[in-house]
């Protein structure tokens, strides 16, 4: 079996996948890539067990159709150091050795049985489907993400939370001190329904989506679910076990708002947060009339530092402890120019909104406080 092929094209696309195998697999073809070609259109299949991804693009010229498997790890090495030119692999069906010829040279490199490699599950009779542009999923799992937990005792926390309903899509992450909750109108199911992703494919995801256009859809059942995109399609197990009652934790009727500059907050934060103990990163915000206060200390190395920024605030004086790694994390991930922190006291958790939201879009954040020794 014989196909020619765009050198970038297939580098690129290898490339993208590639990040689906595990550095350790218990079974050695799914160190591999899976070829098949058909009726002139080759497709591309890793996995590693739990998360299967397949590309497919375009040879120029094949003569028949086939299948073969190659470590991926010398292929993509390989391909990675040759510039835009065609590709001609040559494939002995008998043998499985595989030649690869570019303009000045080859290389040789031998094949594996491809029918050692696990079939990807096929989704049941009760399967949701879901449309949504590409552009809206991005936003959900580039908010969220980072909020997610590693938590081997409550494996849910682990992924993000999708509850799809018939008006909008709500997408949840929580480790248990920071919560993101990013609703969009712009995309909606037939019936109330949801899922838990993991942050593996959801990061895989995540590397995939920028690159796309159009509308992703989405099908699930109880155990897994299937992302198709253009030229990629991805079908993960997940998590399987009830999310917590997100909105259950969320604090309405906050009293106190402060509306702060987010860049000048966050670069106020970076710098006071290099003064605070090394063990729990507490910063303290101390509000007062149109007035916040940013300290920290760390007393066994006897250093502290301080900063005073305008914000607009009118209530009470009141003082609140964060962890600043996660609070400079939540603010990272907003896109507003100015943020609302809502407060109602120093042991009730923060919500953070933007001060305007997105067209089609709700988005809060929620971070729970440390306690302060004064």
């Amino acid at each position: 079996m014989k196909f020619i092929v765009s050198s970038t094209a297939l580098s690129s696309h290898l490339q993208a996948i590639s990040r689906v195998i595990n550095s350790k697999n218990a079974l050695p073809i799914l160190d591999c890539f899976l070829f098949e070609l058909q009726d002139g259109t080759l497709s591309v299949t890793v996995s590693d067990s739990e998360t299967t991804m397949i590309t497919t693009l375009e040879v120029n010229e094949s003569d028949a159709d086939g299948r073969f498997a190659v470590t991926a790890k010398t292929l993509l090495d390989a391909l990675k150091e040759i510039p835009e030119q065609p590709l001609s692999f040559d494939i002995n069906s008998a043998t499985l050795e595989i030649t690869v010829q570019y303009q000045n040279g080859k290389y040789s490199l031998m094949g594996q049985n491809a029918d050692e490699f696990p079939q990807p599950v096929s989704l049941g009779n009760n399967a949701v489907r879901v449309e949504m542009e590409a552009s809206v999923l991005l936003n959900g799992i580039n908010r969220s993400v980072f909020a997610t937990a590693d938590d081997e005792l409550r494996p849910v926390m682990n992924g993000i939370y999708f509850d799809i309903t018939t008006d909008d899509i709500t997408i949840v992450a929580s480790d248990g001190h920071k919560l993101v909750r990013c609703k969009t109108l712009a995309a909606h199911g037939n019936e109330r329904a949801a899922f838990i992703l993991p942050k593996k494919p959801a990061n895989l995801m995540k590397n995939l989506l920028p690159k796309e256009q159009g509308d992703v859809v989405l099908e699930f059942d109880e155990r897994n679910a299937v992302f198709s995109l253009e030229s990629y399609r991805m079908i993960c197990r997940l998590i399987e076990g009830r999310y917590p009652n997100y909105n259950s934790v969320i604090p309405q009727n906050n009293p106190f708002k402060v509306i702060v500059d987010r860049m000048q907050f966050i670069g106020a934060l970076r710098r006071v947060s290099i003064f605070s103990s090394q063990a729990s990163s507490l910063i303290k915000l101390r509000l007062s009339n149109n007035q916040m206060t940013i300290s920290a200390q760390d007393i066994d190395f006897s250093t502290s530092a301080e900063e005073t920024m305008i914000c607009q605030y009118e209530g009470n004086d009141m003082s609140i402890g964060f962890k600043s790694t996660f609070l400079l994390d939540i603010l990272n991930n907003i896109a507003a120019e100015e943020v609302v922190v809502e407060l109602a006291d120093p042991s009730r958790a923060g919500v953070i909104i933007p001060l305007e939201q997105e067209e089609q879009e709700d988005l809060l954040m929620l971070l729970m406080p440390m306690m302060l020794n004064d």
